[in-house]
């Protein structure tokens, strides 16, 4: 792992957002039609389907995966199965807008997450940074009114993300371990099969619980088939490819700022396909957040 930045690198930690802040959207205007954990298995199931006949090879008796299922099934049920069942349960009362805002806290828990339980140390700097970026989150719980904030009225999307925010920076320092077998490690459809496919069983077993709890339906149809497709491919499968090898370039802490990147694009792409216009409170959250991360990532 290196900490320098390369156009090729800058490329594929734009891409990741950019197909998150559209995760968001379409997550967002299929509310209606498929509840959020069964949305997120029937995404994952699918980009398992699409990673079999690239990687199966996996599941041979004799493979490293078995070896290391402990591994696979943590890193499944943190970056397949929790991030995403809680942020299209955060998407049920939140804006795309703001939960992308509230996820542009990552840097700030990656810092936390790599102190506490990683052994990595925090500048004076990097401190700094963190506060300008937990002000820019309060900015957006508040909805940019100190009454709320001071009354802390927090909707349960606001929570949810915050939590998912957590996982995710869970997740991203376990990938910066070298602890994968270097034969799947090396090839990328493995890797992402390995996670996947504990992912999905963790992701049946939340839908399971979502379908006992409550009586609950699915309008299939067109709209809801073309939104699956494009959140197991592009949200999916090239986002987490993409974050992937980005962390492993330039670790969780550099490329967090380009996770920044995502209330950006769910702001435009909210106003072009949803309508929901940004406040004004949104642009002076994404200033402080991104530059707190700015402050807090130089040397």
């Amino acid at each position: 792992m290196t900490h320098k930045i390369t156009p090729s690198t800058v490329l594929l930690l734009t891409l990741a957002p950019m197909m998150w802040a559209g995760n968001a959207i379409v997550g967002r205007s299929v509310n209606a039609m498929v509840p959020p954990v069964t949305l997120n298995l029937l995404r994952w199931a699918i980009a398992m389907l699409i990673l079999l006949p690239l990687a199966s090879w996996i599941f041979r008796r004799n493979s490293p995966f078995w070896s290391n299922w402990r591994r696979f099934s943590l890193l499944g049920l943190l970056g397949v199965g929790l991030y995403n069942t809680l942020q299209y349960l955060a998407l049920q009362t939140s804006s795309p807008i703001n939960v992308t805002l509230v996820a542009a806290s990552m840097p700030v828990w990656m810092l936390l997450i790599g102190t506490l339980f990683f052994g990595v140390r925090v500048s004076f700097k990097q401190g700094v940074g963190a506060v300008l970026s937990i002000v820019g989150v309060l900015i957006v719980l508040s909805r940019g009114e100190l009454r709320q904030l001071l009354a802390l009225r927090l909707v349960a999307g606001d929570i949810f993300m915050i939590i998912a925010a957590i996982v995710w920076s869970f997740y991203s320092w376990l990938l910066t371990l070298p602890k994968d077998p270097e034969e799947i490690r090396s090839n990328w459809a493995a890797f992402l099969l390995a996670q996947v496919a504990f992912g999905v069983a963790w992701s049946c077993m939340f839908t399971a619980g979502e379908w006992a709890l409550g009586d609950l339906h699915i309008d299939w149809g067109w709209p809801l088939i073309a939104a699956l497709i494009f959140v197991a491919i592009g949200p999916a499968i090239i986002a987490l490819r993409c974050w992937g090898i980005g962390v492993q370039r330039v670790g969780p802490t550099v490329a967090g700022f380009f996770s920044n990147l995502t209330p950006l694009f769910a702001a435009l792409m909210s106003s072009a396909f949803l309508g929901e216009m940004p406040h004004f409170y949104h642009g002076i959250a994404f200033i402080l957040i991104v530059g707190g991360i700015v402050v807090s990532s130089r040397r």
